[in-house]
């Protein structure tokens, strides 16, 4: 991903649970309160006692691009963000799998869904009442927090 586009960085330290983004996502993608049709979902992990925002990473060696059997996942141009062309996917749930950080789930309408920035300003960012996530231009500094984020994370999801 060139240094042009802004980065979704979340930070599981600030979030406190309260899922303001999974209710934000839902009414502003399905006009529908209903944590099920969020792209992104909050998991509790008891055992470390934090809330775990998981979204898509948009990741620059996107895995869901790479194992996508109809190259139905590409990469917006403007905004940088990692799409599904409905019209192409086959439900074959490939990118569900590879995917490390849980970021893709499948819709109560059969579609693969993930976040797809909301065209560059994402809705979940401008309610979290923490800033447990931002959306910020690429720096060093936010580069290697959202590296950190990534690890942390990635190591959360695969012990739960």
């Amino acid at each position: 991903m060139t240094a042009a586009y802004k980065v979704l960085l979340v930070d599981p330290n600030k979030c406190t649970g309260c899922r303001i983004c999974e209710a934000a996502c839902s009414l502003h993608k399905e006009k529908s309160c209903s944590p099920t049709k969020s792209r992104i979902h909050v998991l509790r992990w008891e055992a470390e006692g934090v809330d775990i925002p998981v979204v898509c990473w948009h990741c620059e060696d996107a895995p869901c691009e790479k194992v996508c059997p109809v190259r139905a996942i590409y990469r917006n141009a403007e905004t940088g963000a990692m799409l599904v062309d409905h019209s192409l996917c086959i439900g074959c749930r490939e990118c569900m799998a590879v995917c490390p950080f849980g970021g893709v789930t499948m819709s109560d309408k059969g579609e693969m869904i993930k976040c797809d920035l909301c065209d560059g300003d994402p809705f979940c960012v401008k309610l979290c009442p923490t800033r447990a996530i931002e959306y910020a231009k690429p720096s060093k500094y936010i580069l290697s927090r959202k590296r950190e984020s990534a690890l942390k994370i990635g190591g959360m999801l695969k012990l739960s």
